[in-house]
């Protein structure tokens, strides 16, 4: 059985052939850029010439909401069907999934190694378990316990798009962020905070606050690189690294407060005390910021449910093709 796999972002796509019998090992894969491409069919079928490969089955994780086997992508203009992708591979077996569904999908394949663990926690075996995973932008799936076998994992995985429900600042100056994101966008959602645009939000947001208030010890020069960047959340990062931005490292350390607050929401949504996991692109980048006890601190943040939180598992996933191998895994399980 051989599968063509594809994690879809609003930014990337990773393509790769997997064959069934060796479900972990990609026989041939590449990266697109996805701005740089014709369009997504062509894109397609570039890839399968060079591969030289004769596909059964496509599963394809795609960053968006899909609704009877189509989805219109919220951060690029793509819209996939898989309809269409059926007749512009002659290909009979097509399936569309969430990209947090098929990472959770890949997640639950992951050794200890693939795995960092934020807080040990105490697991309950029967418990549910979340996902949260900010990259371009923000997901969000629940993975929900099924049986009650604690010798085998079974869960019913459920994508969502909690990414875009409204925002919520818990201190004074989130709720100077929250207006500025109100005054650019006409709704302030998580995603506009917890992403790669959404580090760039904050940056923007600090820069013109500190500004306003005469306050700031940012270069201009550094703001001027950082703000004509083609990626501002990459720049903004590279800029923290080198400590050449005092704001760049403000941004990131209020990104990691807002993603554990986040993630402490979806952990109580989903009653997740079987554990929550941590994907998506930038995570790996950050584990210093992640272990440094901001994101604990915030998504056990929650009042009289602080001390259940405080048990939840909580783990970062450091594999960055998860997506993609969730995406063979689910068609291996599923031969749609």
């Amino acid at each position: 059985m051989i599968i063509l796999a594809g994690d879809i972002g609003g930014t990337k796509t990773e393509l790769a052939i997997f064959d069934s019998a060796e479900p972990k090992m990609p026989k041939f894969e590449m990266r697109f850029v996805n701005k740089e491409q014709a369009s997504f069919e062509a894109m397609l079928k570039h890839f399968l010439k060079l591969s030289n490969e004769s596909v059964q089955y496509v599963c394809l994780a795609v960053a968006g909401t899909i609704v009877n086997g189509r989805c219109h992508m919220p951060n690029i203009a793509w819209v996939l069907d898989e309809q269409a992708i059926q007749k512009t591979l002659d290909v009979e077996h097509i399936k569309l999934i969430n990209d947090l569904e098929a990472t959770a999908h890949g997640m639950l394949t992951l050794s200890s190694d693939k795995i960092m663990v934020i807080n040990a926690g105490i697991p309950n075996p029967t418990g549910n378990l979340a996902l949260i995973a900010a990259g371009t932008g923000l997901g969000e799936a629940i993975l929900f316990r099924a049986g009650q076998d604690l010798d085998k994992q079974h869960y019913q995985i459920a994508a969502s798009e909690g990414g875009h429900v409204d925002y919520a600042p818990h201190n004074a100056l989130e709720m100077a962020l929250l207006q500025c994101i109100w005054s650019k966008f006409g709704h302030a959602s998580w995603e506009r905070v917890v992403s790669g645009s959404g580090l760039a939000n904050i940056y923007e947001f600090l820069y013109e606050f500190m500004a306003l208030s005469e306050n700031t010890a940012e270069p201009s020069q550094m703001n001027a690189q950082i703000m004509s960047a083609t990626d501002r959340g990459a720049a903004i990062f590279q800029a923290a690294q080198s400590e050449e931005s005092p704001l760049s490292i403000q941004a990131i350390n209020i990104f990691i407060e807002n993603y554990g607050a986040a993630a402490g929401n979806l952990a109580l949504k989903a009653l997740s005390t079987g554990g929550l996991y941590i994907g998506g692109g930038i995570a790996p980048k950050l584990t210093d910021y992640f272990t440094n006890g901001t994101f604990m601190q915030e998504f056990t943040n929650k009042g009289r449910f602080s001390d259940m939180l405080k048990n939840v598992p909580v783990k970062l996933i450091l594999e960055p093709k998860t997506a993609l191998l969730g995406a063979a895994v689910f068609a291996i399980r599923h031969r749609f």
